[in-house]
């Protein structure tokens, strides 16, 4: 396997028209790696994501997708490519049935109707609801189940766990566990819950005023309570 990797950022300087929200981000994510960006709100964490994904004016720096300049590609070329992304608004098509919403962009490979049916058996149970009919853990789960179906080399997650009922979390970080660690797929995770987001990744770096601050091994930042006091303003009692 190649050392190269899958994603780079390269001195990044990116935000909306002449408001600078991200300055000097430099970050890689590896074939099959896993990656959580911590920090309050407020930071820059999604508009990390959206500068990956294209949606933001890039003043300064690079972004490289498996060696190849892709600083100035169109954002549906950047998803064509192999990056799949899940908004923290989830966007469902709400008057599609969650069948229809899993197909209507599926690209063949190895996440197929089935294999997310078994990944979330939620919404198997809810494949002929509407997506306006679902909860909002439901949507969430089909969401992130619909970027799958496009067979993303690297899924961005902003937030997905924010605002569900603790059973929801469960089967989603259940889900999430196995996309990564199983499945191998590439992830950047955005999540308030610290505890779980380093529970479920390789590498970490926390954001302060657009910057990266921090960087370290996901298991050695979950024991590094200071510094996630410090940056997050939150105390970890444990991970899932």
């Amino acid at each position: 396997m190649s050392d190269q990797p899958l994603l780079s950022m390269k001195d990044i300087r990116s935000g909306y028209g002449e408001a600078v929200v991200l300055d000097n981000i430099s970050l890689e994510v590896a074939e099959r790696g896993s990656l959580a960006v911590l920090g309050r709100n407020g930071v820059g964490k999604s508009t990390l994501l959206l500068t990956i994904m294209g949606f933001t004016a890039v003043g300064r720096g690079s972004i490289l997708w498996r060696g190849a300049d892709i600083t100035a590609m169109a954002p549906h070329r950047r998803a064509r490519a192999g990056i799949g992304w899940v908004a923290q608004e989830r966007e469902i098509f709400p008057n599609l049935t969650v069948e229809e919403n899993l197909t209507v962009a599926a690209r063949p490979g190895r996440w197929d109707l089935a294999s997310v049916y078994d990944l979330f058996p939620r919404i198997r149970e809810r494949r002929q609801a509407n997506g306006n009919q679902l909860s909002g853990g439901e949507q969430q789960m089909l969401a992130t189940a619909r970027a799958l179906m496009t067979n993303p080399a690297l899924l961005l997650l902003d937030e997905p766990l924010e605002g569900l009922a603790p059973i929801i979390v469960e089967e989603l970080v259940r889900a999430l566990k196995r996309m990564i660690a199983d499945e191998g797929t590439a992830v950047i995770l955005i999540e308030q819950h610290a505890e779980i987001a380093l529970s479920l990744t390789e590498h970490a770096v926390l954001l302060e005023r657009g910057r990266i601050v921090h960087r370290a091994r996901s298991q050695d930042l979950l024991q590094d309570h200071a510094t996630l006091d410090r940056y997050i303003g939150m105390k970890v009692e444990g991970s899932v």
